[in-house]
């Protein structure tokens, strides 16, 4: 079935100003006429037309189908109760409702329409999923490169610890309701449909504790302090959220646990950052070095070192890559490791000797070039 709750709200034929047993030659005339004098093409900067154009499309694409035109009939014919009226789905009520008549179609066509709001009538509340829990890991910066596993520190919602998660006090168990068999629901026969509430003995779990846990009091959880085992990939980020499937709250009536989010914070290193995959750092140099060229040793995040050629007349602030020598990281396309990007600056002597002066005082006064000549 392809009904949609519009069907409910929209009457399609009056929208394409036809008669209901219109044949359909005439709904396609009707449909082409609407069509042009409303078409975007036709009316440029006109919204309330291309509005329009779009209902009448909308109600051609149903009445022009003959198999969905039958449907929409029989939609149609059921009146306004599918439309969320009081006691219907959505009402003030809460109640949901079963079509009673399978040969008929309807089941399936409900069943579209409201998804599984037909079908908690029939099971009741069910199995709910636990919460989900937040967590604050505060990470160094190599440990965020490297990966570590840790021991997270948490009070939270947790399966009680005496009755398991059961709720019922040790030695017992949770009962079947006698009410409602044991369903969670319990239903209200309307003819064709079958209306069905919540069971109020069981509040719609389908089982009654008889004789409650005295830890928790029924409800098969307590908050209480509790030690969770992570393990941080290699390459994480700041403020990167890690999901930690089944280890958030306990969930209800048997379902399964919710998990743990760990939000990362990751301190600053004093030498190095991060771009991406790649490891960034700032190495200081001379004005001879970048004027004549040199061999200069830049630490990694390993802690050995690496030799980085300066060609003769290197500016300064350029940048240097070192391939390999980033972030290393998993993902489900492999392994990515990235570069280490050194960028030199020089150092301007602030306290020169008598020499080291009388050495800068040759060298600008051998200089014949003015760098801003072009200015």
């Amino acid at each position: 079935m392809t009904a949609q709750r519009e069907w409910f709200e929209k009457d399609y034929y009056k929208v394409l100003g036809v008669a209901e047993d219109a044949t359909a030659k005439e709904i396609t005339k009707a449909y082409r006429k609407l069509a042009r004098q409303f078409h975007p093409d036709q009316n440029p900067g006109d919204t309330a037309s291309e509005d329009r154009f779009k209902e009448v499309s909308a109600a051609y694409e149903v009445l022009g189908d003959a198999a969905k035109r039958t449907e929409y009939d029989e939609v149609r014919r059921l009146g306004p109760m599918g439309a969320g009226g009081a006691g219907g789905p959505g009402g003030p009520g809460g109640f949901t409702f079963n079509v009673g008549d399978a040969d008929s179609g309807l089941g399936d066509l409900f069943g579209q329409m409201f998804g599984q709001r037909g079908q908690r009538g029939r099971s009741g509340v069910g199995p709910q999923r636990g919460a989900d829990v937040t967590a604050q890991l505060t990470l160094s910066f190599e440990d965020a490169a490297r990966g570590i596993t840790t021991t997270l520190h948490l009070t939270s919602d947790a399966p009680c610890s005496t009755c398991h998660g059961s709720g019922a006090k040790p030695g017992t168990a949770p009962q079947a309701c006698s009410q409602c068999g044991g369903r969670g629901v319990l239903d209200d026969n309307q003819g064709l449909f079958s209306f069905s509430s919540p069971c109020r003995a069981c509040q719609g779990r389908g089982t009654v504790i008889t004789s409650p846990c005295p830890t928790c009091g029924g409800s098969g959880s307590e908050r209480r302090p509790r030690q969770v085992q992570a393990r941080i990939p290699a390459g994480v980020s700041d403020r990167q959220t890690i999901r930690l499937k089944g280890r958030g709250a306990p969930g209800r009536n048997g379902g399964p646990a919710g998990d743990l989010l760990v939000e990362l914070h990751v301190t600053p290193h004093r030498l190095f950052g991060r771009s991406g995959n790649d490891l960034t750092v700032k190495v200081p140099v001379t004005y001879a070095e970048l004027v004549l060229g040199a061999d200069i040793d830049v630490p990694t995040l390993e802690g050995d070192r690496v030799t980085v050629r300066l060609k003769p007349g290197t500016p300064d602030g350029s940048r240097h890559r070192v391939r390999g020598r980033g972030i290393t990281t998993t993902k489900k396309s492999g392994t990515v490791t990235g570069d280490l990007i050194v960028t030199v600056e020089v150092v301007i002597p602030t306290d020169l000797t008598d020499e080291q002066r009388e050495a800068v005082e040759r060298l600008a006064a051998a200089t014949t070039s003015n760098p801003r000549s072009a200015l």
